[in-house]
């Protein structure tokens, strides 16, 4: 039988999953629209596809890079899950 201890074991684990694979992309669009802002500010430029179309494409750019390892952490997490099973039936 699972016990309270395990089940908060493997709330804390997904939450550090989820925290740790959706932190680089999340990172680029912060810092990618922090800086667009301080550029539509020097410059007086309101355009909100400015903001939109940089952050967009850096993302992608994060993914494509990064994707293999975001793959890796979330598969590594749910095979540690699922290895566990009988452990917790």
């Amino acid at each position: 039988m699972i016990t309270e201890g395990q089940v908060l074991d493997i709330s804390r684990d997904a939450y550090y999953t989820i925290i740790m694979t959706s932190l680089p992309p999340l990172l680029v669009s912060l810092i990618i629209g922090l800086l667009v802002s301080v550029f539509q500010t020097v410059t007086s430029i309101q355009e909100q596809t400015l903001t939109f179309v940089p952050k967009i494409v850096c993302v992608f750019i994060t993914l494509m890079l990064l994707g293999s390892w975001m793959l890796d952490n979330m598969s590594g997490y749910m095979v540690k899950l699922w290895s566990d099973f009988s452990i917790y039936v």
